[in-house]
């Protein structure tokens, strides 16, 4: 039986990245990006509902795209973000236990033309789905 994780978001960013780094020097961005939905209610009226949701970015190999996510989105921002769901869980240090889904991001594209944008500098049209170099993978190493 086969399965797939698969997540294609449009929004914009509720706040700045934040580009942190791990202890073995890893780069990862994260950010929240909020997204429209519309419903009607039991009176028949149409309402708006706004799901928020947060976005890792890891640099993977070449693709830097933690480092294009913390230096040219900014809060208001409008992306598309291709990713996986993940669910994290670990216990805190006051002893309770917490749970966190996400989406670790794959590809994210900037979807405003630049003059439209408040920086000047010039973004990539879009990050992630450039490879630069191929790598080979050992289905010893899979771990499924």
């Amino acid at each position: 039986m086969s399965s797939l994780n698969k997540v294609f978001l449009i929004g914009r960013l509720t706040r700045d990245p934040e580009m942190r780094y791990t202890a073995n020097g890893a780069t990862v961005t994260s950010f929240s990006i909020a997204t429209n939905r519309y419903a009607v209610n039991a009176n028949g009226e149409r309402k708006e509902f706004t799901d928020y949701h947060n976005i890792v970015a890891w640099n993977i190999g070449k693709r830097n795209l933690a480092d294009f996510c913390g230096q040219y989105l900014k809060k208001g921002n409008l992306v598309f973000v291709e990713g996986r769901l993940q669910t994290r869980t670990w216990e805190g240090q006051d002893g309770i236990k917490r749970r966190q889904t996400e989406i670790v991001a794959n590809n994210v594209q900037f979807l405003e033309p630049r003059t439209q944008r408040s920086d000047a500098e010039p973004i990539p049209p879009f990050v992630g789905d450039e490879l630069t170099e191929e790598i080979d993978v050992n289905p010893d190493d899979i771990p499924f």
